[in-house]
C-alpha cells in the first residue's frame, strides 16, 4: 500500500515536471507550422538557423583559430590568398583564414546585438504598457521623452554614446537597448490602448486587481505576437548598428574578429582581393535578410500589419 502511494506521488511529480516541457514543445511545434505556412518563412527560417548554429558553435566549427597567422615554408605570411580547398574563403592581409574569422565573429555580433535588443524590448514594453494603461500626465511625460529620443537618428545616438563612454561590449549593449526602447514603447502603447478597453481587462478591474497585475497578467500575454515581430525587426536593425560601429572602429576591438571591422580593414583590397570584404559583408547581409524574411513570414501568417524599418 505504501509502495503504491509512493509510486502515485512520484508519477504526479513527474507529470508536473513534464508538463512545462510538453507546453514548450507544443508552442515550438505551433511556431514551426506558423513559419512554414508562408514562402518567406520557409526561406528565412533555414538562413536564421544556420546563422544561429554558427553563432553558438562557430569557434569550434571553424577550421583554424581566428587569430592564427598562416606562414609559408620561408616564414612569410600567406597574405591575400584567393579561395582554395585549404582556405575556402581565402586569407586576409595578415594571412588569417577568413572563413574562421567570419564564423568566430558571428558569436560576438549576435550576442551583443541580441542582448541589446532583448533589453530594449523589455524596457520598451514596460514603458509602453505602463504609459498606455495609466494614461493622463504619466502617458504625456513618457511619450514626450520617447519622442525626443526618436528624434535623434539611431546611428548618431549610438556614435555619441560609444564615443563618450568608449568601445566596450557592455556600453554597446546598453546603446543598442537605448536605441531600441522608444520605437518599442510606441508600438506597445498603441497595443495597450486597444486592449485595456476589452472585456477581460474590465473584468479584472471589477475584481479589484491592481495595475501591475492587469498589465502583466492580462494585457502582456495578448501582445506576445506583436513582441515577437518587434523582436525580429529590431534585431535586424541592431545587427546593422553593431556592424556599423565595428566598421567605424568603435565595436569589438582587435584581435577579436568583428564583421564590421573586417569590412573596414579590407576596403583597400577591394580591387586586388575582393573576397576579403565580400565574406563578412555577405554574412551581415544574409543574416539581416534571413531575419527580415522570417519576420515577414510570421507577420503574414498571423495577419499582423506591415511595419516600417526604424529610422
Amino acid at each position: 500500500m505504501i509502495n503504491s502511494t509512493n509510486s502515485k506521488g512520484q508519477n504526479l511529480q513527474n507529470d508536473r515536471v513534464a508538463s512545462p516541457l510538453v507546453a514548450i514543445c507544443s508552442k515550438g511545434s505551433e511556431f514551426l507550422k506558423l513559419v512554414l505556412r508562408t514562402p518567406t518563412g520557409r526561406i528565412g527560417l533555414p538562413i536564421v538557423l544556420i546563422h544561429a548554429v554558427i553563432a553558438i558553435f562557430g569557434s569550434w566549427l571553424a577550421p583554424y583559430s581566428d587569430t592564427l597567422f598562416h606562414l609559408d615554408e620561408e616564414g612569410n605570411m600567406r597574405q591575400l590568398l584567393s579561395p582554395s580547398w585549404k582556405f575556402l574563403l581565402g586569407t586576409d592581409q595578415f594571412g588569417r583564414d577568413i572563413l574562421s574569422r567570419v564564423m568566430s565573429g558571428s558569436t560576438s555580433l549576435v550576442a551583443v546585438a541580441g542582448s541589446g535588443t532583448i533589453l530594449g524590448i523589455l524596457g520598451g514594453s514596460a514603458i509602453g504598457m505602463g504609459s498606455g494603461y495609466v494614461g493622463k500626465w504619466t502617458d504625456e511625460i513618457l511619450m514626450r521623452v520617447m519622442d525626443g529620443l526618436m528624434s535623434f537618428p539611431s546611428l548618431l545616438m549610438a556614435l555619441l554614446v560609444i564615443s563618450t563612454l568608449g568601445p566596450n561590449a557592455i556600453f554597446i549593449v546598453a546603446t543598442v537597448a537605448i536605441v531600441t526602447i522608444p520605437g518599442v514603447a510606441r508600438v506597445m502603447r498603441s497595443a495597450t490602448l486597444s486592449l485595456k478597453e476589452q472585456e477581460f481587462v474590465q473584468s479584472a478591474r471589477l475584481r479589484g486587481e491592481g495595475a501591475i497585475y492587469i498589465i502583466f497578467r492580462e494585457i502582456f500575454p495578448n501582445t506576445l505576437s506583436i513582441i515577437a515581430v518587434e523582436l525580429s525587426v529590431r534585431l535586424s536593425y541592431s545587427i546593422l548598428i553593431v556592424a556599423s560601429l565595428g566598421f567605424l572602429g568603435l565595436g569589438v576591438q582587435p584581435p577579436s574578429p568583428d564583421w564590421g571591422l573586417m569590412i573596414s580593414q579590407s576596403r583597400q583590397f577591394l580591387g586586388s582581393a575582393p573576397w576579403v570584404a565580400l565574406a563578412p559583408a555577405g554574412a551581415v547581409a544574409s543574416l539581416v535578410v534571413g531575419i527580415n524574411l522570417l519576420t515577414d513570414g510570421i507577420r503574414q501568417a498571423k495577419g499582423l500589419p506591415q511595419e516600417e524599418m526604424p529610422s
